[in-house]
């Protein structure tokens, strides 16, 4: 991937553009950053100069020409490369931000909700019935977390204060002496099984690749043995049908879906029926104008000094 890396006087003399939806401040930021005028637009050809686009999409036009860098608005970019080839060459950055915080926050407060039975109140509230229902405390039960990245670790890191064991779920092989930022200690994929089996929570951080597709399918869930489910990564991770049965089943015991396999879910969708479900609509990590600017600029201070930026994108791996 470093060989990607755009080489200072490169960047020094390519054009910049930005999407029409990149908001005005951003827009007037990413032109002090980088001391150049803003083209806003992507219309007619590539620019026969090399170029920077920032947006959150890559039009056809723009990916045969002289592109060096693209910095997506969006922390998941598996629409960008599912468009068409990627431009050899070409560096790919993502927007992260604080999003790691956002999501995490959200996870917490999902979890505590099941702790204290939020869901069951809300509902014995509706129908006008008192009813003692116990608690439980989240310190000392344990949470599975899909992803390992920025997002994992800072999910990880909020719940681990709350008492909460954590255990990551990497790709590949994984060092038990160096687990990431958070976590109790990290498992490969293929060696889930106990870790799931003892799970309270299941958080998926998963981004969606070849190899994440319809990743939560059957067995993972038949192997959660009652757990609550909490999906923030993407939806085509998850194979809903699969979904929907280990929630008839008990296998699954609740789950918390921020993101679907096709988004917005129409009025009379299938997942609005499943049981103990709560759908939310894409909103755990939203991304503000500021996280933009912000990791927009750690990449150019990056490849300043020859560099990789930290959010690059592997584009062959997807993430």
């Amino acid at each position: 991937m470093s060989e990607n890396v755009p080489a200072p006087g490169l960047l020094a003399r390519a054009r910049l553009l930005a999407a029409p939806t990149v908001d005005a401040f951003v827009v007037g930021e990413l032109g002090r950053i980088t001391g150049r005028p803003v083209e806003q637009g992507f219309s007619g050809a590539a620019p026969q100069e090399p170029f920077i686009c920032v947006g959150a999409a890559l039009p056809d036009a723009l990916r045969g020409g002289n592109l060096v860098w693209f910095h997506s608005v969006n922390a998941g970019t598996d629409a960008l490369l599912a468009a068409g080839p990627w431009p050899p060459g070409a560096l790919l950055t993502r927007t992260v931000g604080r999003m790691g915080e956002r999501i995490a926050q959200y996870v917490l407060a999902w979890v505590l909700a099941d702790c204290q039975s939020v869901p069951e109140f809300a509902a014995q509230h509706a129908r006008a019935e008192w009813r003692r229902i116990p608690s439980e405390l989240a310190a000392g039960q344990t949470a599975v977390i899909y992803g390992t990245g920025r997002i994992g670790s800072a999910v990880a890191i909020l719940l681990r204060a709350c008492g909460i064991r954590t255990v990551g779920v990497g790709r590949g092989a994984v060092r038990t002496d160096a687990a990431p930022a958070g976590f109790d200690r990290v498992v490969a994929a293929d060696d889930d099984a106990r870790p799931l089996a003892g799970a309270r929570w299941v958080v998926s951080t998963l981004p969606l690749t070849p190899a994440t597709d319809g990743f939560f399918g059957t067995d993972r869930f038949a192997g959660m043995g009652g757990a609550a489910f909490i999906n923030v990564g993407r939806g085509a991770t998850v194979d809903m049908r699969a979904l929907e049965a280990a929630l008839h089943s008990g296998a699954v015991g609740r789950a918390v879906l921020d993101v679907l396999p096709e988004e917005p879910a129409a009025p009379g969708g299938r997942c609005w029926q499943l049981p103990r479900t709560v759908i939310t609509s894409h909103s755990a990590g939203i991304t503000a104008d500021e996280d933009i600017v912000t990791d927009f600029t750690a990449c150019w201070e990056a490849m300043a000094r020859g560099r990789v930026p930290e959010t690059a994108v592997d584009v062959g791996r997807g993430y």
